[in-house]
């Protein structure tokens, strides 16, 4: 079997392909841009397109003829969304429709997708199940909720199987830690590596639940290889959560370090936002086996053998109106 994996260069992507290699004998194609991902991420075994999804991908699926889709390619900066619309809805939802148009036109069995918790928005009392009205409150969320729209009328009109996956603040090795936009946990690696106090929005008593992605490998392949999964949104991840502060304070503690953290202005979001996993368990097999402090410290030993990388940070953004004073 032939299996395309989108952002191959990230976390899941990378970590997933890994996985596939591993632990399957099917051929895997990895699609990245590389501007989010890293090249010493992806497997030796995986067959590397450098692209971005908005190009034409018919040569692609011409030459390789992928018959699973994994589509884990997107820009995660959620906070960061409400001041590069533009740039959001054309990596996260027209990309995903080039993709899901090559799927149909070239009979792709099955589609899997990474959403997002964001679609929820704050509307509802977590943990937040499958069943709850999906209300995001910035542009990651709602293009991500417009991608699932797309995908459940791929199916209904040309037979498009998909499953939704919406995953819960996944970590691990492959993470992107030089971005100051996105992934909190890597975010204060990378400053307390570069020996900088971590930052905090707010007063730290936002909820989250963090999962490792090595929880999520095999109940991401089950998606693809179960019919139950057929038309489903599943959440993945998240069983504890935990306050932002109790979370920094754990990392600070596995680093040894005596730095502080910091408290920054509150951001557009979320106060408490984690997920129900029932579903994950009857569909997916997930198992919670990582807790957080482990999974941290198996994080921080990769972390601190990475190359130093600069920060990546945005010079223009296409607004800054009402643009937080800690990314002006």
């Amino acid at each position: 079997m032939k299996i395309l994996v989108t952002g191959n260069a990230g976390l899941m992507g990378a970590r997933f392909c890994d996985w596939l290699v591993e632990k399957t004998s099917h051929d895997i194609i990895g699609i990245d841009d590389l501007s989010g991902g890293y090249q010493d991420n992806i497997h030796p075994k995986v067959t590397f397109i450098k692209q971005n999804l908005l190009d034409d991908l018919t040569p692609i699926f011409e030459q390789h003829e992928p018959e699973v889709i994994y589509h884990f390619a997107a820009y995660a900066a959620e906070g960061l969304s409400p001041f590069i619309r533009r740039y959001n809805y054309e990596n996260n939802l027209i990309a995903s429709v080039n993709l899901i148009n090559n799927a149909i036109k070239f009979d792709v069995q099955r589609f899997v997708f990474t959403s997002s918790m964001a679609v929820y928005g704050d509307s509802c009392t977590p943990p937040f199940t499958e069943n709850d009205p999906t209300r995001p409150i910035d542009p990651y969320g709602i293009a991500k909720l417009a991608v699932e729209k797309d995908l459940e009328v791929a199916y209904e009109q040309h037979g498009l199987k998909y499953t939704i996956i919406r995953p819960h603040n996944f970590y691990g090795d492959k993470q992107n830690i030089w971005d100051r936009y996105r992934n909190v946990l890597g975010i204060w690696m990378n400053q307390v590596i570069n020996e900088e106090n971590p930052t905090i929005f707010g007063n730290g008593e936002q909820r989250r639940a963090f999962s490792c992605i090595d929880d999520a490998l095999v109940p991401l392949w089950n998606a693809s290889q179960r019919d139950a999964c057929i038309g489903q949104v599943i959440n993945l991840g998240g069983i504890k959560d935990v306050s932002i502060l109790d979370a920094c304070l754990t990392l600070l503690d596995v680093t040894g370090t005596k730095l502080q953290p910091v408290f920054l202005e509150n951001r557009h979001e979320a106060k408490n936002a984690f997920s129900s996993w029932e579903k994950s368990i009857e569909l997916l097999d997930f198992e919670h086996k990582i807790e957080l402090r482990e999974g941290l410290e198996k994080m921080w030993q990769w972390a601190k053998k990475q190359p130093k990388r600069p920060q990546f940070t945005w010079h223009e953004y296409e607004l800054d109106k009402n643009l937080y004073g800690f990314w002006q």
